[in-house]
């Protein structure tokens, strides 16, 4: 798909749906109701539905929208296609009002799109990240406030609090968790990083003795205005500069775009800002093929949101 926003796919909903064929289908049809690939054909008439197709085996009707994000939409593929090509470019964001405007669709219908495009970009069941060599970097942030608690003066208690590892040169990996105590971070870590990876943090009491299940655990202490440092012994640069350089994005996006966000919705765009990162220009992904990626993701997931709460975005 080009990148252009006069292109074909976004203008025209042939183009939009051979286009997402191409994404879905890479080695032609698939009946997603009983996955067979052979004895596929397509329907024709005046009557037919675009992209309409018989499966032969399960006797099933269907198109390639079957069974993803997009299933069931009345907005044209050719406006889908835009949104996920914005969601995929804007690197802090865009507002669902901006979507709106652009699509030239109600504020309701683009909040819907855009909820449905995030979970396309949300990944589970990861392998570790990190390896023998890498760097995953470690560290917390705070973000809104928690649904149903009384704001407090000082601390973080009333806010949502965020974890991310981050892979040197790599991938994003942000969690919305319930606090950042050594019960609600370390099975996350954990789960989530090869043991043979070099963490790094900050001097938090919280990863204290990491070190003994990595390959090795060091940190820079920023209540002395220690930032980083180079460790001659290993030829690196140990801190925690990467991760809070995904921080600065994440929170430019939260505040300046997107301006408040509700606790149950956060995980989803923590998931928008990990998969521009782990899929930005600097590791060979351009707006084209990151779209195309979020069109791969729509696979296997459907939300069925009615209409937007009073604790999401603008």
């Amino acid at each position: 798909m080009n990148a252009d926003i006069q292109a074909p796919a976004f203008t025209d909903d042939e183009t939009a749906r051979e286009a997402m064929e191409k994404v879905l289908w890479p080695h032609g049809p698939v009946c997603p109701h009983c996955g067979a690939m052979d004895k596929l054909g397509k329907v024709e008439g005046k009557s037919a539905r675009a992209g309409l197709y018989y499966c032969g085996h399960c006797k099933a009707q269907f198109t390639v929208t079957v069974g993803t994000i997009f299933e069931r939409s009345k907005v044209p593929l050719s406006k889908w296609w835009f949104a996920v090509h914005l969601l995929a470019s804007g690197k802090k964001g865009v507002s669902s009002h901006q979507i709106g405007r652009m699509l030239g669709v109600s504020y309701q219908t683009a909040w819907f799109m855009t909820h449905r495009i995030r979970e396309a970009m949300s990944s589970g069941g990861l392998p570790p990240m990190g390896g023998e060599g890498e760097i995953v970097e470690i560290d917390e942030t705070y973000i809104g406030t928690k649904e149903g608690v009384a704001k407090s003066r000082a601390g973080g208690s009333h806010k949502n609090a965020v974890l991310t590892l981050v892979e040197r040169g790599g991938s994003a990996r942000s969690f919305h968790v319930e606090s950042v105590s050594k019960a609600d971070i370390l099975p996350i870590i954990k789960a989530n990083v090869d043991k043979k990876s070099r963490l790094m943090t900050d001097e938090a009491n919280r990863y204290t003795h990491l070190g003994k299940e990595f390959a090795s655990h060091q940190s820079v202490d920023h209540s002395r205005d220690e930032y980083a440092y180079y460790d001659k012994m290993s030829d690196t640069m140990v801190g925690t500069n990467t991760v809070e350089g995904f921080y600065s994005i994440f929170k430019r996006g939260m505040k300046g775009v997107y301006q408040h966000c509700g606790e149950k919705h956060l995980h989803r765009y923590l998931a928008e800002f990990d998969f521009r990162y782990s899929n930005r220009a600097k590791l060979g992904v351009n707006d084209a093929l990151r779209a195309a990626k979020i069109v791969a993701g729509a696979k296997g997931k459907r939300l069925m949101y009615r209409r937007p709460d009073e604790g999401t975005v603008a």
